[in-house]
């Protein structure tokens, strides 16, 4: 049975599952709704959290980044993993205990305040759509190249399913569907990165395969292989860094505290039975998350081991399918600059502006290229989005494997997607219309406004999957910068700094987010030529420019509380109350 036959097969039964669940456990109230009524197990919520987080950027596009920005992509590693450990420790227990819905809920009670509720809204929309972008964009580069379709229609499809339990199942089935997702995810991540392992080194244990020898006779370990291999092609070393370490610093900050403000993180821990269970789901979900990330500087540096040994110097007749298939919708792209009838791959841009290809081909089966050819060597333009989905299809993995692998993609999209779609539904249902502008709202009304509220955030989310305005990971980063800038201070200040007042929230978080979407807005669209480090404010990029948005929203806040009225003695109170742990007394628990 061929790869796209299993694919279509892994595909459907994967879906079903998730659609079946989403049916079974349907919500029937805003509690289930919102927070699948506060009985999640631990180890289930661990395991929700991490499909939650581990999203398209993590499953497909990390490795990818790392097995072209070698050293410097470790970045992603540290900031998101780090995240979990400020997540576990210094919010999630916290948050449980105050008992509400959602983090709007959070700032608006605690900064006594609807004004400082809707910024929250706003910000909180601002994350989510960013960070859906990327997901979408996953999916339907999934669905373009597994089950033969472009990329619009496999937005529209991936649109289609998540419509269906996000819609139909609220948290309650979203939960028990990541659930499922994780498994299929981990494993299709897992399976070909230990085949691969193998392949290459003979070693069954990814992360000790990336130490060990190359099976080739050289004797070089499988990092000086790659050193080695890139140099000769012109290439930095792999294991050299080239970003400073400013930016470096910047970028890690960014991700650490934009995990920890995630909205669609943070909700899960409001899913658990008991306080102390939102501590213990941190700590399974950083261990599930785990098996992946420790293994994805492998697959990055197996990935681009492979690539550059498949693709370099071979004649473009004898390339494998998957370089054709791939070619198709245009996230390969080859120009033969000699006329030699080989891919050359070296540093630089193989075509001169972006890489867009007329439907023709020329007698000897190269393309034609709108664009005029560049004067770098390189014939060779690759999307690092394809990196991951690519490698089984690189390696000759058995058809199964490749199709499970494109089953993973999926899950790891969908399952955070999901979530996203979640949050925005539930900050604008609840927190905007029932809390804000239509307080006494029944709760039937209330979940149908939470539905459609749901659906109008599909269709919006699949607008910017097709028209993407970045690769998976950057959109996905930008996003963690937005949420690092605007809800993690006010959330931080709002545990453990009584004097932060309703005045300092808001102008933190309006501040904050303004200064970093600016920053993002000016380098990435208005201006992207200057997009360069002798440019950057202190030589931090816009990947990284959500650590001095922080910086600002923290400075603003303080300040400005301690210049304004103080804070009302029952929110004190409920600061206390949310800071004392349960057993050394007992406050009332919302």
């Amino acid at each position: 049975m061929d790869a796209q036959t299993l694919t279509y097969i892994f595909v459907f039964l994967t879906f079903a599952l998730y659609i079946g669940i989403a049916i079974w456990s349907r919500a029937g109230s805003t509690n289930e709704f919102y927070v699948a009524g506060g009985g999640v197990h631990p180890v289930a919520n661990g395991m929700a959290t991490a499909a939650d987080w581990m999203s398209a950027a993590s499953f497909i596009s990390m490795a990818g980044i790392i097995a072209f920005m070698g050293y410097d992509g470790t970045v992603y590693l540290m900031g998101w993993t780090g995240g979990y450990v400020i997540l576990a420790l210094l919010l999630a227990p916290y948050l449980r205990k105050f008992g509400e819905f959602t983090v709007p809920d959070f700032i608006g009670t605690r900064y006594y305040s609807s004004a400082a509720r809707i910024v929250a809204v706003v910000s909180l929309i601002a994350i989510s759509f960013t960070y859906i972008a990327g997901q979408m964009r996953g999916v339907g580069i999934v669905f373009s190249q597994f089950l033969d379709i472009p990329i619009m229609w496999g937005v529209v499809v991936g649109m289609a399913i998540v419509f269906m339990y996000a819609v139909l199942g609220g948290m309650k089935g979203i939960t028990y569907t990541q659930v499922a997702q994780y498994c299929v995810l981990i494993f299709a991540y897992l399976v070909p990165a230990i085949f691969i392992s193998m392949l290459i080194t003979g070693v069954p244990v990814p992360q000790l395969g990336l130490g060990a020898t190359v099976a080739d006779g050289s004797g070089l370990s499988v990092l000086d292989k790659l050193d080695t291999t890139l140099v000769e092609l012109g290439f930095s070393p792999y294991t050299d860094g080239s970003k400073s370490t400013i930016d470096v610093f910047a970028i890690t900050m960014a991700l650490m505290i934009g995990t920890a403000g995630l909205p669609h993180v943070i909700v899960r821990f409001f899913t658990v039975p008991k306080v102390s269970d939102a501590r213990k789901s941190a700590g399974y979900a950083l261990l599930f998350i785990a098996l992946l990330y420790t293994t994805a500087p492998a697959v990055g540096a197996f990935a681009r081991l492979n690539f550059v040994d498949t693709v370099h110097n071979t004649a473009y007749s004898d390339v494998a399918g998957w370089f054709k298939s791939w070619e198709d919708i245009g996230l390969i792209g080859w120009h033969d600059k000699n006329a030699d009838g080989r891919i050359q791959y070296h540093p630089g841009a193989a075509f001169a502006g972006t890489p867009e290809f007329s439907g023709e081909r020329r007698d000897d089966n190269s393309r034609v290229v709108l664009n005029p050819p560049s004067a770098s060597k390189n014939e060779v333009y690759v999307d690092r989005d394809i990196m991951v989905l690519a490698n089984p299809e690189i390696a000759a993995l058995p058809a199964w494997v490749i199709a499970l692998v494109a089953a993973g993609g999926l899950a790891a999209a969908l399952s955070t997607a999901a979530g996203l779609l979640l949050v925005i539904s539930t900050s604008v249902s609840h927190d905007l219309i029932k809390k804000t502008f239509a307080q006494g709202l029944s709760d039937k009304r209330e979940l149908l406004y939470a539905r459609i509220s749901a659906a109008t955030a599909i269709v919006i989310a699949g607008y910017f999957g097709i028209f993407p305005f970045g690769f998976v990971a950057q959109v996905v980063a930008f996003a963690f910068g937005l949420a690092a800038a605007s809800l993690f201070p006010a959330i931080l200040l709002g545990i453990f700094d009584k004097r932060t007042n309703t005045v300092g929230a808001i102008a933190g978080m309006v501040a904050g987010l303004a200064f970093t979407l600016y920053y993002i807005v000016y380098f990435k669209f208005v201006a992207p030529e200057l997009n360069t480090a002798e440019h950057w404010w202190f030589g931090i990029s816009p990947e990284g420019i959500g650590m001095l948005g922080a910086l600002l929203n923290f400075a603003v806040a303080m300040t400005l509380s301690r210049l304004t009225a103080p804070v009302p003695q029952e929110v004190l109170t409920l600061v206390e109350n949310i800071r004392i742990p349960k057993g050394v007394e007992q406050p009332h628990e919302h």
